[in-house]
């Protein structure tokens, strides 16, 4: 893969700056595409070693022009970018569709015109609304209990519409929660540590709900051992821990490492409506560890740890992520 063009949309959010410095150190040639903003800000990766080995690209991912001028000359295209968060796409559901829908079309027909290698493509866990089943195989019905969820339900579709039409070569990975440094607090593991760090007390919302937390760094490397794999273009791939963990429990967990003294507060504004929020998500993650060489190595308290600490050292950054990266 040495001197591959790789072209990583959302490169400098929180999960796309990971993957930028790992493909950086695998020796892709990388190019960070991120929405302009005058400043030119590098957002997570303002403060990265290998900040002078990035081709950092600024334009809109809604924009066509912009993302057919990015995408020419690169050899394997990770589209990350999105407008992430479910409590906004209840104020706004348009703009999701136009930034994870339109954009992620824009990706495809800028790849299928260019004739790129291969894509890929990111979804998410949400896509399967509150498990049926667990854990999770790919092959879950899907439904759009957010207008994030639904808009991402689409763009999944719209990459594999253009899979079986036109052959492109588009992977898709699924990736079930994440977390790790450079996390925005609208996350809710960034949200309890930094809450913990600084008040009196923990306020959330629903705390019965449970998810499967995988570190970003585990992330990160699914992302480059699909890129590997020959057997999975036109479908989606989970990535997950194999794990349940209840927000609660994660709370309490925290709180022990932090503060034992803290208590957990119930604020009803944090509460999602009732068929909106997700209830329980556990992934099946072995089609993934079948078809290629990826398994999680991180174990979760190792991750908590990890980002408790850089949370500490970085408490004055502004660690807020744009929501138009990942």
């Amino acid at each position: 893969m040495n001197n591959k063009k790789i072209l990583i949309t959302g490169g400098t959010g929180f999960i796309g700056s990971h993957l930028t410095e790992l493909c950086v150190k695998r020796g892709y040639k990388v190019y960070a595409f991120d929405r302009y903003n005058p400043e030119y800000n590098l957002n997570c990766l303002k403060n990265s070693k290998y900040k002078k080995d990035i081709n950092f690209i600024f334009g809109d991912i809604r924009d066509y022009d912009s993302v057919f001028k990015a995408s020419k000359g690169k050899d394997i295209i990770l589209h990350l970018a999105a407008l992430v968060g479910i409590p906004y796409s209840y104020y706004s559901p348009l703009a999701y569709l136009k930034t994870n829908v339109e954009g992620t079309y824009n990706i495809l027909e800028a790849s299928k015109n260019l004739n790129t290698d291969q894509i890929i493509v990111t979804s998410t866990s949400e896509t399967y609304g509150s498990a049926q089943k667990v854990p999770i195989k790919e092959n879950h019905r899907l439904i759009g209990q957010s207008p994030y969820s639904a808009s991402k339900i689409s763009a999944d579709q719209i990459a594999i519409s253009y899979w079986r039409s036109f052959k492109l070569p588009v992977k898709i990975i699924r990736p079930f929660n994440t977390f790790g440094p450079r996390q925005s607090n609208r996350a809710v593991i960034p949200t309890i540590i930094n809450q913990a760090l600084k008040n009196k007390n923990i306020s959330l919302g629903n705390v019965k709900t449970t998810r499967d937390y995988t570190y970003v760094t585990d992330i990160c490397e699914a992302y480059l051992e699909i890129i590997k794999s020959k057997k999975i273009f036109g479908e989606p791939i989970n990535v997950g821990s194999n794990n349940e963990f209840k927000i609660e429990n994660i709370a309490k967990k925290i709180i022990k490492k932090i503060n034992p003294n803290l208590k957990i507060k119930i604020d009803k504004k944090r509460v999602r409506p009732n068929d909106s929020e997700v209830d329980r998500l556990k992934c099946d993650n072995r089609l993934i560890t079948r078809k290629t060489n990826w398994k999680p190595r991180i174990k979760f308290e190792e991750g908590l740890e990890k980002t408790i600490k850089w949370i500490r050292n970085n408490q004055k950054e502004e660690n807020f992520i744009n929501d138009y990266r990942v």
